[in-house]
């Protein structure tokens, strides 16, 4: 764990977590549903490994760089048959990180509310906390829309503060990618890299991550830590 200098921030109570990458790995069935869309679309299959980078950015973008293209009509055609087979098989081949419940335990003990922010569509992560026990621990959820809007991490967050009247001087965001860091300084919030996810230690102390965690385990310590700070 680093703890990097919080500039003019004072880091208060309410706590926004990122999914993928950061409370559960979803990669088995985002990967399996984004081959089986391109199997339908004739399309070359990339190996696994190759995939890495889709957990994180918004699906979309993911697809136009797999595709290699940016049109919207193919890029729809293909989130189409991707969510055909992830909302009924992919969300859930999924699995929550050790540490997960205890940490979320602790930090809702401790009297910090939580709330879930993800770049996932909103039904969609509903359905995973669900799953897996998870909806019990958080305020409420937030996340992008089906229909293609708002899925910018900024975007989302924003929903989350402004539904709560949440100063972004008291609240602190936990992701795995640069995405979460980045979507939490365009409000002024700070944010804690987790590396058990699906970003690099390079990659969340360039986005500007406040301090990073190696496991689930170290969250309540290093938000103490960033709280009293």
């Amino acid at each position: 764990m680093s703890k990097g200098e919080i500039s003019g921030l004072s880091i208060g109570r309410a706590l926004l977590f990122d999914l993928d990458g950061t409370l559960t790995d979803p990669f088995p069935g985002l990967s399996r549903s984004v081959l089986s869309a391109l199997e339908r679309m004739d399309r070359p299959l990339p190996a696994v490994n190759d995939l890495r980078f889709i957990v994180g950015p918004p699906i979309q973008q993911s697809l136009g760089r797999i595709l290699q293209t940016d049109d919207p009509a193919e890029i729809d055609r293909c989130l189409k048959l991707f969510r055909e087979r992830y909302s009924a098989v992919g969300l859930f081949e999924n699995e929550v990180y050790p540490g997960i419940p205890g940490a979320l335990e602790v930090l809702r003990g401790q009297g910090y509310p939580l709330y879930l922010a993800t770049g996932k569509p909103k039904p969609f992560a509903d359905r995973i906390l669900d799953r897996f026990n998870l909806a019990e621990f958080f305020e409420a959820t937030y996340g992008s829309n089906l229909s293609g809007t708002r899925i910018e991490k900024h975007e989302v967050i924003e929903d989350a503060l402004s539904a709560h009247a949440i100063r972004a001087e008291d609240a602190l965001m936990i992701g795995d990618r640069e995405h979460d860091i980045l979507g939490a300084h365009h409000h002024g919030m700070s944010a804690i890299g987790v590396l058990y996810g699906y970003g690099s230690r390079q990659e969340l102390e360039a986005a500007g991550a406040v301090a990073l965690c190696i496991s689930p385990d170290q969250l309540p310590e290093t938000v103490g830590t960033i709280a009293t700070a």
